[in-house]
């Protein structure tokens, strides 16, 4: 009703344009795009040419300037886009026309679900390397401020104003003082909102370890138990400690730095030597300095160990040799008997009388035995024989002496006939 009255009261050499700008979408929010159109509502008689369209905010050209779109497209829009919107047309006679203003108001997004995030995962850096610290939001428009703090107390760390949903804040090496609670705020005009405490340990290697034998009395004696104490001063827990005797692990054991770990030794000769520990707590093993130990054998068991060393190697090195030798005087000795007739039966056995120490002998002749052990083994085999010998009735006969060195273990008596062949078999040996 208003423009037609308009027309009705314009001559026609002040013909008039009307336009109207549109915005879409009218609520616009930040981050967002907007289209501005300039909608044209023409006269009733024809106009004279193309027409040209410029849009304009709080007296400003908007880009591009004058062009022949009535649309304007605002790819992103902020809340300080906010203002006062207008567009004009033009023809070619220059007749110019004007939109009213229309406000538009760019909408922000508060930031909500505000998280904290540490680089490297977890919360678990070893000193010396870097730390950052990522705080994020799940939404949020505009710029937004990031602030960083550590401790309860809330120590401020960092601040940054940025546009984004994330920032970063770093600690190029971490030292043992950044072992502790952190968290962050966001914030984009509508007030802070806080993230969740994170838990940042600082992991230390452990130093190297200091080994210590504790025991009854020096010098160290066989019997006594000594106690191997080894000790980290640094590193962060838990901390595992091995101990070795000439590199053979003995034992292992858990704690805590500052406390150490002890394993308990009951000393044999055989425990001279040298000892070490390692502290290991996944960061890198150390080791301790070698700790030399010598064991104190008492004079009696020396004396028992040095003889039964003697005996054993006189045994081992000896003992083959001299039985070889006897077998060898043995078989040279029968080799001189003199020969019988092969065919003929064995001899008659010995009285039983002649067999002992001081028994008297026949009238016609004296029995002489030997007897030779040889340990095979477990075994102990006895070898006997015996000869007959004249001797004048007028000489009193000997005593027999029999020399026989019984063991304790069972043992076998070979006759005469059999003797080649032991002998054969021993040396073999």
């Amino acid at each position: 009703m208003l423009l037609g009255l308009m027309l009705l009261m314009c001559a026609p050499p002040c013909e008039l344009t009307a336009l109207l700008l549109t915005a879409t979408p009218s609520r616009p929010v930040e981050g967002g795009s907007v289209t501005l159109t300039c909608n044209v509502l023409v006269p009733s008689r024809r106009l004279d040419g193309p027409l040209q369209f410029c849009f304009f905010r709080d007296s400003r050209v908007l880009w591009p300037g004058w062009s022949s779109s009535p649309e304007l497209q605002l790819p992103k829009v902020w809340r300080e886009d906010s203002g006062s919107y207008w567009c004009e047309e033009k023809t070619m006679a220059a007749r110019v026309a004007r939109s009213p203003r229309v406000q538009i108001q760019v909408q922000r997004v508060p930031v909500c679900n505000v998280s904290l995030e540490t680089q490297p995962p977890g919360g678990q850096v070893q000193k010396g390397e870097r730390l950052a610290l990522v705080c994020m939001v799940a939404r949020g428009t505009g710029d937004i401020t990031f602030l960083w703090y550590k401790g309860a107390l809330g120590l401020n760390l960092e601040t940054k104003t940025q546009r984004s949903l994330a920032a970063k804040y770093e600690i190029p090496a971490v030292g043992d003082s950044d072992t502790d609670k952190y968290y962050c705020a966001a914030d984009n005009g509508y007030g802070p909102s806080l993230s969740e405490l994170v838990s940042v340990t600082v992991r230390i290697p452990v130093s190297r370890p200091v080994l210590t034998i504790r025991g009854p009395g020096a010098p160290a004696e066989v019997g006594d138990v000594v106690e191997l104490r080894c000790e980290a001063q640094r590193g962060s827990p838990p901390i595992l400690y091995r101990f070795y005797h000439k590199n053979v692990t003995l034992g292992r054991s858990s704690a805590h730095p500052g406390r150490g770990a002890s394993f308990n030794l009951s000393l044999t000769a055989e425990h001279s030597g040298n000892y070490s520990c390692e502290a290991d707590n996944g960061l890198g093993a150390r080791r301790s300095e070698a700790v030399p130990l010598n064991v104190t054998v008492p004079t009696e068991d020396r004396k028992e160990l040095l003889a039964s060393g003697i005996l054993k190697g006189m045994l081992g090195v000896l003992g083959p040799v001299i039985l070889a030798l006897f077998c060898c005087g043995l078989r040279k000795r029968l080799g001189r008997r003199p020969s019988g007739n092969p065919h003929r039966s064995p001899p008659s056995p010995v009285p039983p009388a002649s067999s002992y120490v001081n028994s008297p002998a026949p009238l016609q002749g004296q029995s002489m035995y030997e007897n030779a052990n040889v340990v095979l083994g477990d075994e102990v085999y006895s070898l006997v024989y015996h000869t007959q010998q004249e001797r004048p009735p007028a000489v009193p006969p000997p005593r027999t002496h029999v020399k026989d060195q019984v063991s304790q273990n069972p043992h076998r008596t070979f006759p005469p006939a059999r003797l080649s062949f032991f002998c054969q078999r021993l040396l073999k040996l």
